[in-house]
Parts: structure tokens; sequence; C-alpha cells
């Protein structure tokens, strides 16, 4: 019979469970007692009929107030079934105030991070084949064509295997960083680093990814002492990964600047590049995972590929050190901003 009753929810407003069960036994009281009493005395239909008769319509009005009391937890049950079977798409209907209602609302915000933590994996797993099938394809093409004799493994040859071998690595590296945020082993070791050093050094290492676009760079550092406490290896990690998409954005023959100088209780870094630049309406996008360059959503500096990754990386590890990184408002070119803590201050950051 209760499947069969309409899903009304008259007490949706009401804040409390124990309150709603208090006014559904008063009710219930109400109504039993008074159809005891027009049976009785109107009716005349005596004890016999009129106790019967009062049980079944409490009975009813019982089904109907608690059917919309608990339907949220059918709900709640039905979709639980459906994401056990991979159905991510299924929501409750939550309209109660009540601790009910608040369930509700948690589940269907637990139903819509597992709707985006499974299309995160797909578009990983989609991600990861198309480029890890890219690189191998030319590495596997370039050695058919050394053992075949098609072609001589002259200087040029292994330079093209190498930045294929590098795509790959990178790749990996990235991998590697995301299996470690998953897991939350993401340790800090923390120093005052020399910025002018530390940043020469990282420059000179993207020189040589951006030998063939004779790409030079500029590093300035204001005062030429300043510090910062920071993890290298993490800190050279976001470094590296600036310099490396703004070779990639930068015309050829042209200079990339990295500039280091202190801002009130913090210290900035800007990696600055000449290139097309990215979208005001993009910005806000381009450190969230997966958000390729070929997305049709977004334009400029970021239409390149990629797996997606390692920007969010970059924004993981400076909010790890209690900073942040932006897209710098500029009228042209692209300069990205990472701004760090002049004291030692260290939270582990969602992606």
């Amino acid at each position: 019979m209760a499947d069969r009753l309409p899903d009304i929810r008259p007490l949706d407003r009401v804040r409390s469970i124990k309150v709603k069960l208090g006014l559904l036994v008063a009710a219930t009281v109400t109504l039993a007692a008074f159809v005891t009493w027009w049976g009785l005395t109107r009716l005349h239909l005596g004890p016999t009929r009129t106790l019967p008769l009062a049980i079944v319509i409490s009975l009813i009005l019982t089904q109907v107030l608690a059917r919309g009391m608990t339907s949220p937890l059918r709900e709640m049950t039905d979709a639980a079934r459906s994401m056990a079977g991979g159905d991510y798409t299924r929501r409750v209907r939550a309209t109660s105030r009540d601790e009910v209602g608040q369930l509700a609302a948690s589940f269907n915000t637990m139903a819509d991070d597992l709707q985006q933590s499974d299309r995160f994996r797909r578009e990983l797993v989609a991600n990861v084949s198309h480029e890890l099938r890219t690189p191998v394809a030319a590495l596997q093409a370039q050695l058919e064509n050394v053992v075949d004799g098609v072609v001589e493994p002259d200087p040029p040859l292994m330079q093209a295997a190498l930045a294929q071998t590098e795509r790959l690595g990178r790749l990996v590296t990235y991998l590697l960083d995301l299996s470690r945020l998953e897991a939350g082993d993401v340790p800090l070791d923390l120093e005052d680093l020399a910025l002018k050093g530390f940043l020469q050094e990282a420059a000179d290492e993207a020189a040589l990814v951006g030998s063939t676009r004779r790409v030079r760079f500029e590093v300035v550092v204001e005062p030429p002492d300043l510090t910062v406490p920071a993890d290298p290896e993490r800190l050279h990690q976001v470094v590296a990964n600036l310099l490396h998409n703004a070779v990639r954005h930068s015309p050829p023959d042209d200079v990339v600047r990295l500039v280091a100088q202190p801002s009130g209780r913090s210290v900035r870094i800007d990696v600055v590049d000449n290139g097309p630049g990215i979208a005001a309406a993009d910005r806000l996008h381009v450190f969230e995972r997966f958000v390729r360059g070929n997305s049709p959503a977004l334009t400029g500096q970021i239409s390149t590929g990629g797996t997606g990754l390692g920007l969010a990386i970059v924004r993981w590890a400076v909010e790890l050190h209690g900073g942040r990184i932006e897209v710098a408002d500029t009228t042209s070119g692209c300069t990205m901003r990472v701004t760090l803590p002049r004291e030692r201050s260290t939270t582990v950051p969602e992606m």
C-alpha cells in the first residue's frame, strides 16, 4: 500500500526529525480521538465499529506523512545501488530541512564528487594513453629506420629521439607526482633558498630546451641576496615547468624574463614571455587538472595539448608552500606570477 501512496512532504519546513516524529504522533492521536468521538457521538456506530475505523484512518495518515519523511532515504538507497553499478548521475530530492534533508544534500555532494572523480579518471586514462602513444610511436619509427638501414644514426636523429624520451620522462614525473598527491605523501624539506643562483640555474637548464628556438633568458633578482623559505626540489619543479611553457610559446629569438622581488611579507617570482598570452576568461581554469590546451573552450597560450597535469601540479606545489600562483593581468604576452610567503608556513592543498 505504501508504494501506491503519493509522495507528500508537508513537514519539510520542520528543521528537526524529532519534532517531525512528535508532530506525527500528535496528529495520529488527535485524528484517532476525533474519529472515535465522531463515530460514537455523531454517527452512533458503537465501539466495535468506531475503534477499528479510527485505527485504519490513523494508519493511513501515518503512512502518508511517514512516506514523505523517509522518501529521501529510499531515494538514497536506489541511488547507492546505481552508483555501485557505475552510474553516478543519480541525485536525491533534498527539500526537507531536518537531519534527513541534510543527509540527502550531503549525499548529492558526494555523488557530484564521485562523478567528477570518475570523469577525471576516464580523462586521465585517455590523455595518458594519447600522450604515451605519440612519443612511443615516434621512437619506434626512428629505431626501425635505423635497424633497417633506411637512415643513419646521426646527431639530428639522436636529438629527435632524445626529445621523445624527455617527453616520456616528463609524463612519468607528472604521474608520479599525481600519485603522491593522491596518497597524501607530500613532505617538504624547507630551507632558506638564495633565489639569484637558484633561478639562474633553472634558466640555464631551460636554455637547453629553448636552444632550437634560440630563446634567451634574463634573470633579475632584487635585492641580489633575496631568499625565500622553500623546498628546492619542489620550487625547481615549479620554475622549470613555467620556463618550459614560456619557451614553447615564445617567438624565436626572443627573451624570457625571470624576475624575483619582495612584495610586502611575500616574495614574488614572475616568468614573463612575449607569446600570445592567455585570454582573461581562461586564466582561472589553466591550473585545473586535465584542462588541456586543445580544449575548444580555451584559447591563446594554452592551446598546446598535453596531459593537462603540468600546471595543476605547479599550483599544488606552490600552495604546498603556503603561496599562490596566478596569471597576471598584462596587456601583452603572458606573466605567470608565483607569490611565496617570506615566513615558513606549509599546508596540504587539494587538487
